[in-house]
């Protein structure tokens, strides 16, 4: 009723009174109804009004308790119907104009009194009885029944072109279904290519040609996204879909939405208007059911359990009806009734190479119209007898399948580049999968779209290959392999077990190690100096892996080196009694121990010079005499002579001033095997220039910290004149504020958000170092 109708209170009370006011000026009880004056009329009226001759004959009916007159305006002369939506019943009146004189149904209300000055006119609401509204329903045949329970249905958008729900969630969904919540029902679904007649169809089919779906003779597609409706007659959710070929924009995320349409349906039907199949219809379907088989069976038993479905969803897909229209040519196997339609329809899918087994049955029903319109009782009878066989897919509840259409939009949503796609195929694989691509080979994965969302990794048909761009060698340790194990190893400056300095070290001595959480130390890459094997032909298994956009990337710490130096320089600048020890001399002393021959005495006995006895200080050098292996001072040591007996060979060396003096003696040397001989020789030439090197790194440490940090920045770091703020807080960096790195992710944060310490192996740092406080956050090792 419009807002702007004046509503008179008389007449809202169970008692009729006269609307003729003939005799009573409409102040008697109503006892008469007459369709020929379409008014409710007292006794008086209804005698004086009736007693012309040519009035005695109106029809006149006795006016029962909580009656309510017909509306007025759908009647003609005769009392036929007037207008198309209320065919085949005489619809009740809602209410009365007192300024026309007429009774109204809400439709016929709202056609001819919701403009103008008849918007204003006043009425009078009539109230149905229960009575009344029994006594009709009792006098309506099955059809009739049907007609009217489908007179309040109307249509929504489920979703958009975007791929968008536009329900709000379960309840909303079913709410705007008009159903009950435990009303178990099934879906039917209409494809087919634009200007076909689909929502026509679907109107005829099951709402007894009521414009439930839009239908429109304009050019433009007058469906556009995914619209539902309740049939409450056959407890069927109903949808309708846009037209194939008619799309301009989002033409990929609008097919990608048809396949997930026909995911939840149970009946699909795929309306045709065209004198012969098209072979656009096969190829739609078959690429539908491949894509339903790739796809959507995995989804389907994954949103089963996901969702906690009580009832499962059938893995297998709906049954497909092909309703075929045509106006000049035969239906499909009229020419020889011996001929089954579904049969040459197979026929014609084996020719095109489609194969449409994900479908439960497809059916054939052909209407040929001569004259319009169109008949759809052979469809609709064909679509109820589906309906009735619950043999593959059985009825659910309707929260059921709003759960089912959510999971699989948020599985396979996000845009989809047209201008990327060749559209070899109505559902290429691209609609489904996972867009990341590998930077190393470019080769896709294959896992299904936001995958990442459930922890699931990155996965491609295809095999990497390496880029020295990522370094994308990752190894396995070879022995725990052996033993049915995968575990990752990664070559590092040092063991895990080694001091900061002592790793670094280590690290000129020997080498980058490779150290397994299980084997420990498993190999050195300088472990002989000479002779060395390659790691993956002794310790390590190797792969090549994809590198996918968004993750680390594959870290061999040693590249970290330069800035382990700088924290081992920090890491000794807080410790004061570490400092005073003297660094250099620390390392130094280390290393000689570890390339010296076996008869040298180790720098941790030499306390004092063997020849004078002068202690040695901190920062002393001590010396070893070639000859005998003992320590001395510089002045008590300074003389050179060959030392061939010791594998020095014929080069002078140092030896101390009694080795010197005794120079013609030969000394009692046991004699060693060869290889070792010469190993010993050439270790310790080439840990004389590695002494020398190492020495001129220690001197970093009178070099300010921040002249080297540029040189000595991880790969894997945000650069300086790239971060502006925290990453965390959003901080402004200023003079007062400085940057800091976290160890562990490379972001720049400051230090109020990057206080912690934590060890960073995969990082290469094995002792406590500098982390943000989101990496802190995260279980296990960093």
């Amino acid at each position: 009723m419009s807002a702007h109708t004046q509503t008179v209170e008389k007449g809202q009370n169970t008692t009729l009174l006269c609307q003729e006011s003939y005799v009573c000026s409409g102040t008697d009880e109503a006892i008469f109804e007459c369709d020929e004056c379409r008014s409710l009329q007292c006794q008086r009226c209804e005698e004086e009004l009736h007693q012309p001759e040519r009035l005695r004959n109106h029809e006149r009916t006795r006016i029962r308790p909580g009656h309510v007159p017909y509306c007025d305006s759908c009647k003609g002369a005769n009392g036929n119907i007037m207008h198309a939506s209320m065919t085949g019943s005489r619809q009740i009146a809602a209410v009365r104009c007192q300024v026309c004189k007429i009774n109204l149904c809400v439709e016929c209300q709202k056609r001819t009194h919701a403009g103008g000055n008849r918007r204003k006119h006043p009425v009078t609401v009539y109230h149905a009885g229960k009575a009344q509204e029994q006594e009709e329903e009792e006098g309506m045949d099955e059809e009739t029944k049907r007609r009217k329970m489908t007179e309040k249905v109307v249509s929504f958008l489920l979703v958009d072109e975007t791929e968008e729900i536009q329900v709000r969630n379960e309840e909303d969904f079913i709410k705007k279904l008009d159903c009950s919540p435990d009303q178990h029902l099934k879906v039917v679904s209409i494809f087919g290519n634009t200007g076909d007649g689909k929502s026509h169809t679907l109107n005829h089919t099951f709402f007894y040609g009521r414009e439930v779906f839009k239908t429109s003779p304009a050019q433009e597609s007058c469906t556009v996204g995914v619209w539902a409706a309740y049939d409450p007659v056959r407890k069927v959710a109903v949808i309708d879909t846009e037209g194939l070929l008619g799309a301009t924009v989002n033409l990929s995320q609008r097919t990608r939405l048809l396949l997930k349409v026909l995911a939840i349906s149970d009946l699909v039907i795929y309306r045709t208007r065209a004198d012969r199949l098209h072979n656009d219809l096969f190829k739609f379907l078959g690429d539908a059911s491949e894509a339903y088989l790739k796809h959507f069976t995995k989804e389907l038993k994954a949103t089963t359990a996901r969702c906690g479905l009580d009832v499962p969803l059938s893995t297998l897909g709906p049954g497909v009806i092909i309703f075929h229209e045509t106006v000049y040519t035969k239906l499909l196997g009229s020419d020889h009734p011996s001929e089954v339609p579904e049969k040459l329809i197979q026929d014609r899918f084996r020719k095109l190479s489609c194969f449409p087994e994900a479908f439960s049955s497809i059916h054939y029903k052909g209407t040929r119209t001569y004259n319009p319109p169109t008949d759809f009782s052979g469809l609709r009878r064909a679509v109820e007898q589906q309906l009735e066989n619950n043999t593959t897919r059985s009825p659910r509840q309707p929260g059921v399948i709003y759960k089912a259409l959510k999971a699989l939009s948020d599985r396979f949503s996000g845009e989809i580049p047209d201008d990327q796609m060749a559209h070899s195929s109505f559902f290429p694989d691209e609609y489904f999968t996972c867009s990341s691509v590998c930077l190393s080979c470019g080769c896709g994965c294959k896992k299904s779209m936001n995958h990442a969302k459930e922890g699931v990794p990155h996965e491609s048909k295809s095999r990497c290959r390496y880029s020295h761009q990522y370094d994308n060698r990752v190894y396995t340790c070879k022995a725990c392999y052996e033993r049915g194990m995968e575990v990752s190893v990664v070559p590092k400056t040092s063991a895990s077990t080694d001091s900061p300095w002592l790793g670094l070290a280590k690290y000129a001595w020997s080498g980058y190690v490779i150290e397994c959480p299980n084997c420990g130390v498993v190999y050195r890459s300088r472990q002989y100096w000479f002779g060395n094997q390659d790691p993956v032909n002794t310790v390590v298994r190797t792969e090549i892996e994809h590198v996918w956009p968004g993750t680390d990337g594959f870290l061999k710490d040693n590249n970290n080196a330069a800035q382990r130096l700088l924290d081992g320089m920090n890491f000794m600048a807080q410790s004061v009694s570490e400092l005073s020890l003297g660094p250099t001399k620390a390392v130094t002393s280390w290393l000689t121990d570890q390339i010296a021959p076996a008869y040298w005495r180790p720098n941790s006995q030499i306390l004092s010079c063997k020849k004078c006895n002068t202690p040695f200080k901190d920062n002393d050098t001590k010396h070893h005499c070639r000859a005998c292996g003992e320590g001395f001072c510089d002045g008590c040591s300074s003389k050179t002579r060959p030392v061939p007996e010791r594998g020095w060979g014929p080069a002078p060396v140092r030896v101390c001033d009694n080795c010197y003096d005794n120079r013609g003696i030969q000394l009692d040397v046991a004699e060693l095997p060869s290889d070792e001989e010469g190993g010993t020789l050439i270790a310790r030439k080439v840990g004389e220039a590695v002494q020398n090197t190492l020495g001129a790194v220690v001197t970093a440490m009178d070099i300010p910290l921040g002249l080297v940090k540029d040189a000595a920045r991880p790969a894997y770091w945000v650069p300086d004149h790239e971060i502006l703020h925290c990453h965390n807080c959003r901080k402004e960096f200023s003079i007062k504020l400085s940057k800091h790195h976290c160890r562990a992710c490379g972001q720049g944060f400051c230090d109020e958000c990057s206080h912690d310490r934590r060890a960073v192996p995969s990082r290469g740092w094995d002792h406590p170092v500098r982390v943000c406080f989101n990496c802190n956050k995260k279980p296990g090792d960093l």
